[in-house]
């Protein structure tokens, strides 16, 4: 097992954990300077970048309705019977499912747990390992003792965990509390005598609530592929659980989060996981469990099997969905902030940039490529999305200012907030496709909710320029930024609060 405590002593991981805040903030510099002293030049590059992702928009617009068009078909499949035919074996293989928690209420448990015992699966072959927190003692305890009462004899078994608090060495959050869990797991595993080579392991957000053909399509796949141990699997996450309740602009931010993951399973190698989340036991185990002082555990697993099979892992995407809740608190504001509190941990997620630098590089058994390809797609991919919203939304109609302040007549001055007018038009195209097949994900409306609300749905979507930036690129900066200076972050748990009705009915096809 690793020490990362040690590596992240080191001064040269220091100065990988410094490069991308370096980047994204030499970047916001230059296009600053650019603005003042050379708004001519700061007018081209906004052009030449803009419609560079202009383009890059309508590539991601057409993975997107590739994508969707997959989807549909997927969740119409029986997979249960499609697994039974095809998949002789297939009654062999036991599903053991993570399931953190902390300070949530029985409700969203209990909504985890009724989709668990619904799915197209035979429960018997179901393990589930709820995993609590000591500093939620009394509540999870108590919380633990009513599923166990409710569910009991519907799954194989349901482990309890408590982990410890402030234990050294760890940052308290879903990653130690996994990585705690994950050993009681393989001694109940070890006591029912199972093989670990037929064991799926499923990790989860206690607000998940599964597809009923979720873990017949995952066995499927897994009894598919050419070595099941060298893969993840990666569902689609909908936040959908409480889409009628949350306010537009969370709304807005988790559909963004859904449609970067159909892009993502539209590509040719996923080389990351995310939230929700499958692997083999076996792997599990090889690799030492999740790691205890991370924040992003969810990615990092991904990269903690690729170093280890020193290249050759890659993720299966699953295209079958898993419904979570969108951020919702008891106040607006509560609501906002827990947003941002979410985003900031996600952009802080660019901690896997030195973690790569650091371990892919003393590799000496993977391949060249192998190293870059998935560093250059997270080191992009976080500075990215750190700047080209704010270049393009806030920054685009600064330079024809500065530069007619200036005295500068060439017409490009004059002409260019019309060209970047017809660009973001444009644009706004892939924002009415995702405004679209956003509706045709909504479940089915609340009877206390009225029509307009269905209109609402769409309108909603004039707001997502702003969301980009308030819930985008300022959190994401926020979180390179972290890192950079040193702040390091503690897990943040997203709150998890639901208005009447408690009872979540789960989406089905």
């Amino acid at each position: 097992m690793i020490n990362n405590f040690t590596v992240k002593q080191n001064r040269l991981y220091r100065v990988y954990e410094m490069l991308p805040g370096m980047v994204i903030w030499s970047f916001f510099i230059i296009i600053f300077l650019l603005t003042f002293f050379e708004p001519l030049w700061a007018i081209y590059f906004n052009l030449v970048f803009s419609s560079y992702w202009l383009i890059k928009a309508i590539y991601l617009s057409v993975l997107l309705l590739y994508s969707w068009s997959r989807y549909n078909k997927m969740v119409k499949v029986d997979w249960f019977k499609k697994l039974q035919v095809e998949k002789k074996n297939w009654s062999e293989y036991h599903h053991l499912i993570f399931l953190p928690t902390y300070k949530e209420d029985y409700e969203i448990i209990k909504n985890c747990f009724s989709s668990l015992a619904s799915s197209q699966y035979p429960k018997d072959k179901i393990i589930l390992v709820l995993a609590g927190e000591e500093k939620d003692k009394e509540n999870f305890l108590k919380n633990a003792e009513r599923a166990q009462k409710e569910f009991f004899g519907i799954f194989k078994y349901i482990l309890v965990t408590l982990h410890p608090r402030d234990v050294e060495g760890e940052l308290a959050g879903k990653g130690s509390n996994l990585h705690y869990a994950g050993p009681l797991a393989q001694q109940l595993v070890n006591d029912f005598g199972l093989p670990y080579e037929k064991i799926i392991v499923s990790s989860f957000d206690i607000d998940t609530c599964v597809h009923p053909q979720y873990f017949a399509c995952l066995t499927y796949n897994f009894l598919s592929v050419k070595d099941p141990y060298r893969h993840s699997y990666q569902p689609i996450a909908i936040f959908n659980n409480n889409i009628w309740e949350a306010p537009a602009l969370t709304r807005l931010v988790s559909r963004a989060t859904t449609f970067w993951l159909f892009t993502e399973t539209a590509k040719p190698k996923l080389y990351f996981t995310f939230s929700s989340h499958a692997l083999s036991f076996t792997t599990l185990v090889k690799i030492g469990f999740w790691e205890k002082d991370v924040v992003s555990e969810d990615s990092r697993i991904f990269l903690q099997c690729y170093n280890y099979y020193d290249g050759d892992y890659s993720t299966v995407p699953l295209h079958i969905p898993v419904f979570m809740d969108a951020v919702a608190s008891e106040t607006f504001f509560k609501t906002l902030a827990n947003q941002y509190k979410q985003i900031l941990r996600w952009g802080y997620g660019v901690e896997n940039v030195p973690y790569m630098l650091w371990h892919f590089f003393k590799n000496k058994r993977m391949p060249w490529f192998k190293k870059v390809q998935p560093l250059s797609i997270q080191f992009f991919g976080s500075c990215n999305w750190a700047t080209v919203p704010i270049i393009i939304l806030l920054l685009g109609n600064l330079p024809p200012l500065f530069a007619r302040l200036r005295g500068l007549s060439e017409p490009m001055i004059y002409n260019s907030p019309f060209i970047l007018s017809w660009i973001m038009s444009l644009a706004m195209i892939g924002v009415l496709i995702m405004a679209i097949i956003s509706f045709l994900l909504l479940p089915p409306r609340p009877l206390k909710h009225k029509f307009f609300h269905n209109v609402l749905m769409l309108i909603q979507w004039i707001l997502f320029p702003i969301t980009l930036v308030i819930f985008g690129s300022i959190p994401a900066a926020d979180g390179i930024t972290h890192l950079m200076t040193k702040k390091y972050l503690g897990f943040q748990v997203t709150e998890k609060s639901r208005k009447l009705p408690k009872k979540i009915e789960c989406q089905t096809f």
